[in-house]
């Protein structure tokens, strides 16, 4: 049986809510020209919010990552891999940007690289510069992150689950000693001096998939923001199962936020959108997938038929015959299911859809620019404004 929710009445009031996220790299001009556009594009747009991502690294094959196939923007972006910090890049953007002010997320941090009290000071920090505006997106990780630098991730999610815990613990410790027992992140007698922003902590958002993942979002987050769920009917089966670990833990489950960070490919017209799609840049982000959503297309993961997905996927090791042989078998119908894609009115007609299934935010990866195509490239930019103005009246 279908899962249908209704949106709350104030997200009606003032359209789909939704916020752009930027990758954050490194380009030939400068540091901060992408990141800059981007949160220009959003504030014209009617957007909520602004998020950065939180990697050492890019998911994109560097091997791949080049003019034959990216483009030109290969000369924009001349190593994908040159990540920028995020909570440095936030707090640049928050300075310079003082006309229409966004709220400014990260999506999502890594528990397990980032020790809970430095990214508790940071979100704090974030939180008083920026007058009550600051977000928390917080999961897992991934084992491009942690691995090659030496972290290990031996229990990832009991990890996750004690750095919100440690997070909230010195919040909420009123800048008094503290202590606590922690297999991970014990406290003793630490000292969370900061305070919160008119009495209010940021938000935490959590990137939950598995069950255990989504009852912990149910019990401790403000939001929920999945990543890898590309079918609206395991979104709504996967948020049943948040707010009754919220209602069984005494919380209003309908103070959780439904969110959903995708990928928008769109164009001209559909050959466009399909010619992107079947680019080998825009396909290798298919390798993020888990096993299970390549076998619904009849297809084996080209990393095992019990691949977990983007947590366990090391991009950065992969040559260029490798990332191609992977890419080549990539369906198009997976891509068409991981992504919103198609015309503005396709994409607006396919984002109803999964707010009919229960999603309130939307957080927008743009990867129409990942076309080759320069003049196809560009060409989508109107399409993309025209689908952001198009959020505003669902």
């Amino acid at each position: 049986m279908t899962l249908l929710f209704s949106v709350n009445r104030s997200a009606r009031t003032r359209g789909f809510p939704f916020g752009i996220v930027d990758g954050i790299v490194n380009s030939r001009v400068s540091p901060t020209v992408l990141p800059q556009a981007s949160y220009l594009t959003a504030a014209a747009t009617g957007a909520d919010s602004f998020w950065v991502g939180d990697h050492l690294n890019a998911f994109i094959p560097r091997s791949i990552a080049t003019s034959e196939y990216l483009g030109v923007a290969a000369r924009l972006v001349p190593q994908v891999d040159a990540v920028l910090e995020p909570w440095t890049m936030l707090g640049h953007l928050a300075a310079r940007n003082r006309v229409r002010r966004l709220r400014l997320g990260v999506c999502v941090t890594d528990a397990s690289r980032r020790n809970p009290a430095v990214t508790a000071q940071a979100a704090a920090t974030l939180h008083l510069l920026t007058r009550g505006r600051a977000i928390l997106g917080i999961g897992v990780g991934e084992r491009e992150g942690n691995e090659p630098y030496g972290i290990k991730r031996t229990k990832p999610v009991a990890q996750l689950e004690e750095a919100i815990a440690t997070i909230r613990t010195l919040w909420n410790s009123a800048g008094e000693p503290v202590s606590r027992d922690s297999p991970y992140f014990p406290l003793a007698n630490a000292m969370f001096a900061l305070p919160p922003y008119r009495g209010k902590w940021p938000e935490i958002w959590v990137a939950a998939h598995g069950p255990r993942m989504l009852r912990t979002t149910g019990r401790y987050a403000d939001a929920w923001v999945p990543f890898v769920l590309s079918r609206p009917t395991d979104y709504a089966r996967a948020l049943e199962a948040i707010r009754a670990a919220a209602s069984d833990a005494g919380r209003d489950p309908m103070l959780i936020t439904p969110a959903v960070n995708r990928a928008v490919v769109t164009g001209r017209n559909r050959d466009d959108v399909d010619e992107a799609l079947d680019s080998d840049i825009v396909k290798s982000s298919a390798l993020a997938a888990p096993a299970d959503a390549w076998a619904r297309h009849g297809v084996q993961h080209p990393l095992g038929a019990d691949f977990s997905g983007v947590q366990d996927l090391v991009p950065q090791t992969m040559d260029k015959q490798t990332a191609l042989s992977y890419t080549a078998k990539v369906p198009a119908s997976l891509m068409k299911e991981l992504t919103f894609n198609g015309t503005p009115h396709e994409v607006i007609d396919q984002v109803a859809e999964w707010r009919d299934h229960g999603l309130e935010y939307l957080l927008i990866i743009n990867a129409s620019p990942l076309n080759p195509s320069l003049r196809k490239s560009l060409a989508a930019g109107a399409p993309y404004l025209k689908i952001l103005r198009g959020l505003k009246k669902l």
